[in-house]
C-alpha cells in the first residue's frame, strides 16, 4: 500500500492510505488517541496486576505497543504483548515516525525500532519486562488459544473501510481468547460494532472518546 505521512494535531505523525481513504490514527492526535483509548481505558484497568497479557488487532505503526512498553518502564509491570498484522510496515516507513520524541521517551527510540525490526511469528524479549510476539496473519482466519489474554486492543481500520473485521464472528473468537474478567477496548462506537460485540457475549460500556470523538467502547467478558 502507498502511505503518505501526515502530521496530527498533537505533533505526532501518522499515515494516510490513499487506497482506503483512511488514516492509521486520528488526525486530532495519534498519540493522544492511543493513550486515551488503549493505555488509559485499557491497560489502566489492570494497573494493580503485576503481569498482563495483551493482544493487539492491527500492529500498524507500533504506537500502542510502544506506549505499553513505556508504561512498564514507569510501573514495573510485566507485559506479554501479541499483535496480529497482515501488512507490516517496512523500515522506510516506520523510521519516519516520531513517537519517542513526541511522548518524551526519546531514549527509547532504539526500542521503538526494535519493536518493528524484531522477527515475526516468534516471541522476542524486547526488555526484561516486555515480551513481544508479532503474528503476520489475517485476523479473519486467525485463532488463538482460549482464555490466553487479559486485554485486547482492537485497532483495525474502521468498520466503514474494512467491515469484515468488525463482524460478530471476529468478536466471538476474541471473546474466547480473553480470560474471565478480560476486556476489549476500541476507538469505534458504531452501533453495528456494539451489537456484534453483544451478540458475541460481551458486556458493553460506553466511555468518553478521545479528542474529536464523542464516545469509545470498552467491552467486558
Amino acid at each position: 500500500m502507498a502511505l503518505e505521512p501526515v502530521m496530527t494535531e498533537d505533533g505526532s505523525l501518522t499515515f494516510y492510505v490513499p487506497d482506503l481513504k483512511e488514516h492509521y490514527h486520528s488526525t486530532f492526535g495519534a498519540v493522544q488517541e492511543s493513550r486515551h483509548v488503549f493505555i488509559q481505558a485499557g491497560l489502566g484497568s489492570f494497573a494493580s496486576q503485576k503481569e498482563v497479557s495483551i493482544l493487539e488487532i492491527g500492529f500498524g505503526t507500533g504506537l500502542n505497543a510502544f506506549l505499553s512498553l513505556a508504561e512498564t518502564k514507569k510501573n514495573g509491570q510485566r507485559l506479554f504483548y501479541a499483535a496480529v498484522e497482515l501488512f507490516p510496515l517496512d523500515e522506510s516507513h516506520y523510521s519516519k515516525l516520531n513517537y519517542p520524541e513526541v511522548t518524551g521517551f526519546t531514549e527509547y527510540k532504539e526500542l521503538y525500532h526494535k519493536l518493528h525490526s524484531s522477527p515475526w511469528n516468534v516471541p522476542v524479549q524486547i526488555t526484561e519486562l516486555f515480551c513481544l510476539e508479532k503474528l503476520q496473519a489475517d485476523i479473519c482466519n486467525w485463532k488463538s488459544d482460549p482464555e490466553k489474554f487479559n486485554l485486547i486492543f482492537f485497532d483495525a481500520f474502521g468498520p466503514d473501510v474494512q467491515p469484515e473485521l468488525w463482524k460478530e464472528a471476529i468478536f466471538t473468537e476474541l471473546y474466547k481468547t480473553l480470560k474471565p474478567g478480560g476486556i476489549l477496548v476500541t476507538y469505534s462506537a458504531k452501533g453495528s460494532v456494539r451489537r456484534a460485540m453483544k451478540s458475541a457475549g460481551f458486556g458493553i460500556e460506553k466511555l468518553p472518546g478521545p479528542k474529536g470523538k464523542r464516545e469509545m467502547t470498552r467491552a467486558m467478558k
